[in-house]
């Protein structure tokens, strides 16, 4: 099994990075993608631990929308900072989080979409997967995405929150859904009829840790180890077994992130 994107080189995991990676392993997981943010030096030397303690781990770095605003005055400088990174990290393999965030508003709408564009530049440059944050802002996120030809190479909804419309808009469009915590919650049944709809080999699953912890640790730090029982919601919604959600969603990340 494997955890498609989580944050375990953030501050949360400091203290007890040992342990989280050994539940992981014990619950199976074999590999682990950790999410980078270009802009934060504190993160990107913690990968190189983190990669000491797991031969399993990948990597993935970007500018998140709502780090956009540094670089209002030159959107390009965001994709210059994102190749720095990835090029002293040999272990990256996807570029990402990046996106737009239009519920939280930390950077303008604008220098947001600038920013976006410049990086989904630098992963068809890098032939690099794209991983993809999107909050109340579908429509740009679609519009951008095709305008650059983002689809040339593999496209990943992370934590994908959408209805049916929209997952259809994205699995037509070639992208994968990744599935986190959420699809665990009882009353997110839209959510639940998106994993019911979304084909095997389009489906990839997620942490996003240390967010969205599911049932029964909801509330508390979510950890890698806890994408089993995203797996097993999905598993008992398609009706087949954990170990199937397991084997495909591993080929998949296989298959886009050539681990």
């Amino acid at each position: 099994m494997i955890d498609s994107h989580c944050h375990i080189a953030g501050p949360e995991f400091v203290d007890d990075l040992d342990d989280v990676i050994a539940r992981a392993i014990a619950a199976g997981l074999t590999h682990a993608l950790v999410i980078l943010a270009a802009d934060d030096q504190p993160e990107l030397d913690q990968a190189n631990t983190v990669a000491s303690r797991w031969s399993g781990v990948r990597f993935s770095i970007g500018v998140h929308p709502h780090a956009a605003g540094k670089f209002s005055a030159e959107p390009e400088a965001a994709a210059r900072a994102v190749g720095a990174a990835i090029d002293v990290q040999p272990l990256t393999r996807g570029l990402g989080e990046i996106g737009l965030d239009y519920h939280y508003d930390f950077s303008p709408r604008d220098v947001q979409q600038a920013v976006f564009r410049s990086q989904i530049g630098l992963a068809r440059e890098r032939r690099l997967p794209i991983v993809i944050h999107t909050r109340e802002a579908d429509d740009d996120t679609f519009r951008i995405l095709a305008e650059e030809n983002a689809s040339a190479g593999p496209v990943i909804l992370h934590c994908f929150t959408g209805d049916r419309d929209a997952a259809r808009r994205a699995l037509d469009a070639g992208y994968y859904l990744s599935l986190a915590g959420i699809v665990t919650f009882p009353r997110a049944l839209e959510l639940q009829e998106v994993a019911r709809l979304v084909p095997l080999d389009r489906l990839l699953v997620e942490t996003d840790s240390p967010f969205l912890a599911p049932p029964p640790h909801r509330g508390k730090r979510n950890e890698p180890a806890h994408v089993s029982r995203v797996a097993e919601v999905i598993a008992e919604l398609k009706g087949i077994t954990r170990d199937e959600v397991a084997f495909v969603t591993a080929e998949n990340f296989v298959r886009i992130f050539a681990p």
